[in-house]
């Protein structure tokens, strides 16, 4: 597995929205991201900031790189993009990080 994280920003008024759209997760979404090889995925709010931190474990980047293809996870960016910052395709705007320390 791979671990990455990511930043993205959700809009200042809505967070609340942003969390209640995760917390009824369409189930083909996640067997997307279940066939797409993702696990132990979480994000978390900097209220302050705005920002998002994603956290996710894939199995590898190839398989991984498939999903933004993936009808249903276009169709998710669609849904999300009223409530976060997205580029022109309505994927999030997102800020890849490099991992500098890890502990098991």
């Amino acid at each position: 597995m791979k671990r990455k994280g990511f930043i993205m920003t959700v809009y200042p008024d809505k967070h609340d929205e942003y969390e209640k759209r995760h917390n009824e997760i369409w189930p083909e979404m996640v067997e997307e991201l279940n066939q797409h090889g993702a696990r132990n995925y979480s994000i978390f709010l900097d209220k302050q900031t705005n920002q998002l931190f994603g956290y996710i474990e894939i199995e590898n980047e190839e398989k991984w790189d498939k999903m933004a293809k993936n009808s249903i996870n276009q169709k998710w960016w669609e849904f999300m993009k009223p409530v976060m910052k997205t580029n022109s395709d309505n994927s999030p705007v997102s800020i890849d990080l490099k991992e500098v320390f890890h502990m098991d």
